[in-house]
């Protein structure tokens, strides 16, 4: 009998090439499905009107990483169920919209509108093709959206850069892709390399017939920087949260494991030049 090859043994633990139509269009479908057990397992978390960065428990009211938003338009993309644009509006001042990609999503932040009595302005949208006049916003974010669920991130930063007023700033935060290199296990088993670094091969659920359920992309560092300056923008600032001390709380591959001992998040900062 021969024995596994390293190719083979990534292929059976969901690394695969498949189209970039078929792993950038499952995303919808996925969110769609899943929308109430992840508000159900991570909700209390989240908070219904809070900007969280990262599992590492990072939040804007701490961090201020979007700047003074008082009486800016500001833009979230691949926002679930709104969180965020829910805690700028309410709590920082901000005329924020959010958008995400999936209906489940976005139904999940009309509930949420109508048990905190707010009313937060919701679109649905690709963040490949944002539905908004050009220099229409002053800021614009995600947290963990939209960009690790296609295969062109470049062209989400391209859209960010043409919506983005000259001066407007774009904060995103991602999986570390130092992270991909090893098994997503939050405890000691994910602290040992099993992958290259440089394997851009996506993680994929599949069905039964082979359709493309869910579809994550790893970039390297290397990449997240050129697609952001590929765009036309400037990085102005590049963080790492640590796992802070007491903070016990397991969420996938993050916990206070191998939080101690490796990045989890990356958090990038940049700006379209002023005119």
């Amino acid at each position: 009998m021969s024995e596994e090859s390293p190719d083979d043994a990534l292929a059976a633990a969901g690394y695969l090439d498949v189209p970039d139509d078929q792993g950038g269009r499952a995303a919808r479908g996925w969110w769609d499905a899943n929308a109430q057990e992840y508000l159900d397992e991570h909700g209390a978390f989240l908070g219904p009107a809070d900007l969280l960065w990262c599992p590492e428990g990072l939040r804007e009211s701490d961090a201020h990483l979007l700047g003074d938003v008082r009486g800016a338009r500001v833009l979230e993309l691949g926002a679930g169920a709104a969180q965020g644009t829910r805690w700028l509006r309410t709590q920082a001042g901000a005329d924020g919209v959010a958008t995400d990609v999936s209906a489940g999503m976005l139904a999940a932040a009309r509930r949420l509108d109508a048990q905190t009595g707010t009313r937060t302005p919701l679109v649905q949208a690709d963040a490949r093709a944002l539905p908004f006049a050009s220099a229409s916003f002053d800021v614009a974010f995600t947290a963990f959206g939209a960009l690790p669920f296609v295969p062109d991130a470049a062209r989400v930063h391209a859209e960010v850069a043409r919506v983005l007023r000259p001066g407007g700033r774009w904060v995103f935060s991602v999986t570390h892709p130092v992270r991909w290199a090893f098994p997503d296990d939050p405890g000691e088993g994910g602290l040992t390399a099993t992958r290259s670094y440089f394997d851009r091969r996506p993680y994929v659920e599949q069905a039964a017939d082979g359709r493309v359920l869910y579809a994550e992309y790893h970039r390297t560092l290397a990449d997240h920087v050129g697609d952001v300056v590929g765009a036309g923008l400037v990085v102005d600032g590049l963080l790492e949260p640590e796992w802070p001390a007491g903070h016990h709380r397991v969420w996938g591959g993050w916990g206070p494991v191998r939080g101690a001992r490796l990045p989890g998040t990356l958090i990038v900062r940049a700006q379209r030049p002023p005119a």
